[in-house]
């Protein structure tokens, strides 16, 4: 073990931690400059997150003072491999916890699991500015996709495309 490197535990988070994920997902939005699109509140988390049929797990790294970081992911389904696969939502880190071991925890945490449902891959998505980020991930094995190109219909636009 490195010197930088810090204890801390992972589980799957509980209602009980809501409030903290939603600070955790205000942060992660601060970071990328996209604080302005949050619109998630506590009361929406706990239902789309604990709620019955919740589409997405999330996994608490802490320490004895404090919820350190935080990855959020779903299922998917590779029709090319025939298999489901995570897709990773989110992983943030707060910045006092950087660099010491947290996020690669996360991130092999959420591999397990990948892992655990026979899942044939694991992918996530980072903003092109987030140069760290995509050392880290790079550093941790991933590769990523430049052949391909990320869609996205929200809002109005989504109401148009389903008819409404």
């Amino acid at each position: 073990m490195t010197e930088n490197k810090i204890e801390f535990e992972i589980r799957q988070a509980e209602v009980e931690d809501v409030p903290e994920i939603l600070a955790l997902i205000k942060a992660l939005a601060e970071y990328e400059h996209l604080s302005d699109e949050v619109v998630a509140t506590e009361e929406l988390l706990e239902i789309t997150l604990f709620g019955v049929n919740s589409p997405a797990e999330v996994q608490i790294a802490y320490d004895k003072e404090q919820v350190l970081g935080f990855s959020l992911y779903f299922r998917t389904f590779s029709t090319f491999l025939g298999r489901p696969g995570i897709y990773l939502e989110d992983l943030y880190v707060r910045e006092s916890a950087r660099g010491k071991g947290v996020g690669e925890a996360l991130l092999q945490v959420t591999a397990k699991r990948t892992r655990e449902i026979g899942g044939g891959r694991l992918e996530w998505s980072v903003l092109s500015w987030n140069e760290p980020a995509i050392k880290f991930y790079q550093k941790m094995g991933a590769a990523p996709l430049d052949e391909w190109t990320m869609f996205r219909v929200t809002g109005k636009e989504l109401n148009e495309l389903a008819g409404e």
